[in-house]
């Protein structure tokens, strides 16, 4: 079984590792997005070269891969474990990409995806939270802080015991990823959803 998760956890890490973001920015032609804005290759940083459209492909691509990768997983190996083992590392990878020297994104969107791929009433409150913050304050990173670090008591309210376990370990990771912005925050020029800066 310690085989299965560990090859569970090896194909969420490469699933997790493609880089859509900077995909997205290649095919139009936006330029290296690693040296635009806060140079993360996630959706907010696209959002900050004005392309909506290559903003919206990468949160949905994003989404995307961790939630297929969870979810063909839990298919092929029908064990919690194996597929929350593949949801993690799938987000560890968009975090920490072996093709881009270990600099990636901050995992929020492709750790919705694994978390409505695994326990989806967990995923959408996840998803609302953000959003009403994100309406309210105008903080992507703000959002994302609140959204994560209620993760698991989301997942104490309304998934499986095992699934805390997934949602704890993704609020430390993302939240850990989101320690420049919470400096900024605290200091006051944290960059607002769709300025340009960092």
């Amino acid at each position: 079984m310690a085989t299965l998760h560990i090859a569970a956890g090896i194909v969420g890490y490469l699933v997790g590792s493609i880089p859509f973001g900077l995909v997205f920015a290649k095919l139009f032609g936006l330029g290296d997005l690693r040296k635009i804005g806060s140079g993360n290759i996630g959706a907010t940083n696209v959002l900050r070269t004005g392309n909506k459209l290559a903003a919206f492909l990468t949160l949905i691509f994003d989404i995307g891969k961790g939630g297929m990768v969870a979810l063909t997983v839990g298919y092929f190996i029908p064990n919690i474990y194996a597929e929350l083992a593949a949801g993690f590392w799938a987000v560890m990878g968009h975090n920490f990409p072996v093709w881009l020297n270990f600099r990636g994104g901050k995992g929020v969107a492709t750790a919705i995806g694994v978390l409505l791929a695994t326990a989806w009433p967990v995923g959408l409150a996840v998803i609302a939270t953000w959003l009403v913050v994100a309406a309210i304050t105008r903080y992507s990173s703000l959002a994302a802080l609140v959204a994560l670090a209620a993760a698991p008591l989301f997942s104490y309210l309304l998934a499986p015991p095992q699934h805390i376990i997934l949602s704890g370990l993704l609020a430390v990771l993302v939240c850990a990823r989101h320690h420049e912005n919470a400096r900024r925050l605290l200091n006051g020029t944290e960059t607002k959803i769709g300025k340009k800066g960092e």
